[in-house]
């Protein structure tokens, strides 16, 4: 049998190109090889976005769309929404009782997050349980495998400790310690050379328009070092450069050339980056609107998701429950 994989993202707003690249691609290849539950994570939406619940039906319709677009299989893989499945809150509540205060606490996620984040109030009961929420999304499944970033390593190892610690209180084997399934992401920037956020205002959007494109690809910093047009570049601490990397390989010795040999302005490397992005992204923006317009499809395509996560999730409760005599 295949081993199972679990993975999600929070509906915080549209996806954008970090987005494809650093996990619907990586998605994409698991799904053929191992039985993979993909959730809209509204749950750790609501958990720091609380305040601001607008959008979020919007934001989770739109993600749904950009995951089947960028090629995510509905007959190879489970997608659902993580509110709409009970189990997981049941087994949240449970691990929750048995979780030592002191590991939420020290979580190194955690801590990060409240010296950094001051636009939100995240001084929460909700926030501190995070981790624990998110081991019982991997556990609730048993997956085996959980591909995340070297970032979410401490996350992961807390659901392990999770899990053990369920085992050995209850004298029962019903939960695996999940491993990690380090993904190796290409280093893609934000416009501005920070990290691609929502945020910071610096992305390109999975369903930005060719116009929006080229906008916003004019705006991105290139080299510093280059002044003027006669100025050899310096491609590799280029993030123009790094695009054409990621996104259009194949000319990526010739781009070099340009700009280390002072072949082409930066304002014409921006342009011809942009009609080469725009085109790589037309199937995908075909597809993407095929199934924006068809939302009772997604809404077909939920509604099975939901059936088959509460299917394998109503075993492991019962499991839990009996372990637990109640």
């Amino acid at each position: 049998m295949k081993k199972r994989i679990l993975s999600g993202m929070r509906p915080t707003g549209r996806l954008h190109l970090g987005h494809l690249v650093g996990a619907l691609d990586n998605w994409i290849k698991l799904q053929d090889e191992y039985e993979c539950f993909f959730m809209v994570a509204d749950w750790h939406a609501l958990m720091s976005e609380y305040e601001n619940t607008a959008n979020l039906s919007e934001f989770i319709f739109d993600n749904v769309v950009d995951w089947l677009a960028a090629g995510i299989d509905p007959d190879k893989s489970t997608l659902f929404i993580q509110s709409e499945v009970p189990q997981h809150l049941d087994l949240y509540m449970i691990f929750s009782c048995i979780t030592p205060l002191g590991l939420l606490e020290r979580c190194p996620t955690y801590k990060e997050q409240m010296r950094q984040i001051k636009t939100r109030n995240l001084n929460t009961y909700g926030f501190l349980g995070y981790p624990v929420l998110q081991a019982a999304d991997i556990l609730i499944y048993k997956a085996n495998k959980v591909p995340v970033g070297e970032d979410q390593l401490p996350h992961l190892e807390l659901a392990r400790q999770i899990a053990r610690r369920f085992n050995m209180l209850y004298k029962k084997d019903i939960f695996p310690y999940p491993d990690a399934l380090l993904t190796q992401v290409p280093r893609l920037l934000g416009l501005d050379g920070r990290k691609m956020s929502k945020s910071y205002n610096n992305t390109i959007d999975l369903g930005d328009s060719g116009e929006t494109i080229r906008h916003k690809i004019s705006s991105m910093f290139t080299d510093p070092k280059r002044i003027k047009l006669t100025d050899n570049g310096h491609p590799d601490t280029c993030n123009v450069f790094s695009y054409y990397s990621t996104f259009i390989p194949k000319i990526k010795d010739e781009v070099s050339d340009w700009c280390a040999n002072a072949k082409l302005g930066c304002t014409e490397c921006k342009k011809r980056l942009a009609c080469g992005l725009i085109d790589k992204l037309k199937p995908f923006h075909a597809r993407r609107e095929d199934f924006a317009q068809d939302k009772e499809k997604i809404k077909k395509i939920l509604e099975q998701g939901r059936e088959k996560a509460i299917t394998a999730a109503s075993r492991v409760l019962k499991e839990t429950r009996e372990a637990l005599n109640l």
